[in-house]
């Protein structure tokens, strides 16, 4: 992508900066803002920003298993390598935090106007926080910023969430106040972004699957009495190179219990499907409108010598939006084993099922089919059906109904079929002549009388 031609004429000094970083208040995932005034040698502002800031890392473990890590700025923030510019170095903002981590950003210009051009983040898996890395070490990915271009002598400000997506990564800002090539002193002009001119909301959660996205100025949506529609079912892929690897077609709705239950319905039609495909672990990742993000991670495990199967083993959901106020949500559970089935197969469930996150946290899932794994000519292969399993408690009580009728049937049969030798048995016992021991011998012939007839029938 071609990159805006420089400023017409170059700043007075080069810089030697002095910033301002306050970290304070609780927010997105624990998040800190961040606040940095780069000044000039003659101390004069070049940059101010203020922002908030978050990043959710998918990474591989030793097992080759995929897990989340977020990362936040924290309170040990640094800013080593910003610059106010020169003639041959553009404006960079740089931060650096927690365990070898950091963020930058450079700024280009025209006559006019100004705006954000390459964001470099580097993530460091030698931290603790990424949990028996396979990689140990600092990875650097490289993106261009989505900021648009904003006039000079101007605050750009945009409280709404945005998002950047590049390899395992997702970069989360909000609450942006920048002003880039100050000349002294901030602007009192600013500049709002277009999602925040956004005034539209939907009033019920059952609308969340066709309503305009929200913005975070905007009123969030409440629960009323109105019943929550069924959510659409979508069909999603992933693909290695040109071949489909993952296929999963299914509904899917978010039970929420922060403040007041709230039901999600997930719209196949705003979400974005990323992921990754692996020989005994794979990712779905479901992005709805950049304010919901689900994670279903598969494996693969082995039940006998030669009988392999997967199942899902973990979910992850970040709910960036607020519900009813609350704080947005981040939550896991990688402890699971459902949807299992015979690998090269898939699964398909077509009533409704429920999937635990956490106590405050379920996914409700519609006329699921899944195959994670071994996707042949880029369709389902034989699915097996969730329904026996669900099932399985009626065959038990069948077979035993079926053979106490049965039982019953030949009681019934034997007693008509001797029923004129009770009579004869009866005075054979009258007259004594069942044996010494009279009624006993009587009983256990007619027993075996009972026995023989089993034998005969059966």
């Amino acid at each position: 992508m071609a990159t805006r031609s420089p400023w017409p004429r170059p700043l007075s000094l080069p810089c030697c900066c002095l910033l301002l970083l306050a970290l304070g208040g609780p927010g997105f995932f624990q998040s800190h803002a961040v606040e940095v005034d780069v000044k000039d040698l003659s101390n004069n502002t070049c940059i101010y920003a203020k922002w908030m800031m978050s990043f959710l890392i998918k990474y591989e473990t030793n097992n080759s298993e995929y897990k989340n890590a977020t990362l936040n700025p924290s309170t040990n923030v640094t800013h080593d390598g910003s610059t106010c510019g020169n003639n041959t170095h553009a404006p960079l903002l740089a931060i650096q935090f927690g365990a070898g981590h950091s963020w930058s950003i450079n700024f280009t210009k025209t006559n006019e106007t100004y705006q954000g051009n390459i964001i470099s983040f580097t993530y460091n898996t030698s931290d603790a926080v990424f949990k028996d890395a396979k990689t140990k070490g600092p990875i650097t990915i490289v993106v261009k910023d989505t900021m648009p271009p904003v006039q000079l002598n101007t605050v750009y400000k945009c409280h709404h969430l945005d998002s950047i997506e590049v390899a395992n990564v997702s970069l989360f800002f909000w609450d942006v106040i920048l002003q880039a090539f100050v000349n002294g002193t901030v602007s009192k002009n600013d500049s709002t972004c277009e999602a925040d001119k956004s005034t539209v909301a939907p009033t019920t959660v059952a609308n969340l699957t066709t309503a305009p996205i929200t913005t975070a100025s905007s009123p969030l949506p409440t629960t009323t009495s109105k019943p929550v529609e069924k959510p659409l079912i979508g069909n999603y892929s992933l693909k290695d190179g040109d071949k489909i690897c993952l296929l999963a077609t299914m509904g899917l709705q978010l039970n929420v219990s922060q403040e007041k239950p709230v039901l999600i319905n997930i719209n196949p039609k705003t979400t974005n499907v990323t992921g990754s495909c692996g020989n005994t672990s794979a990712t779905l990742r479901l992005n709805d409108s950049n304010r919901r993000l689900i994670d279903f991670t598969f494996a693969v495990k082995n039940t006998s010598a030669n009988t392999q199967r997967f199942y899902l083993k973990e979910v992850n959901i970040t709910l960036i939006s607020s519900i009813n106020g609350s704080e947005p949500l981040n939550a896991g559970n990688n402890n699971l084993s459902i949807w299992d089935t015979f690998l090269g197969s898939s699964y398909m469930c077509q009533k409704e099922q429920t999937v635990l996150v956490t106590e405050d946290l379920q996914v409700h899932t519609f006329d699921l089919r899944i195959q994670p794994f071994k996707v042949q000519n880029n369709k389902y292969s034989k699915a097996e059906d969730c329904s026996p399993d669900v099932d399985n408690f009626i065959v038990p009580i069948t077979v035993g109904a079926a053979l106490g009728g049965l039982v019953a049937v030949v009681l019934m049969a034997y007693f008509v079929s001797h029923k004129k030798h009770r009579n004869a048995g009866y005075q054979q016992f009258k007259d004594g002549k069942c044996g010494g021991e009279g009624e006993r011998n009587c009983v256990l012939l007619h027993l075996n009388s009972f026995v023989k007839f089993l034998e005969n029938y059966i």
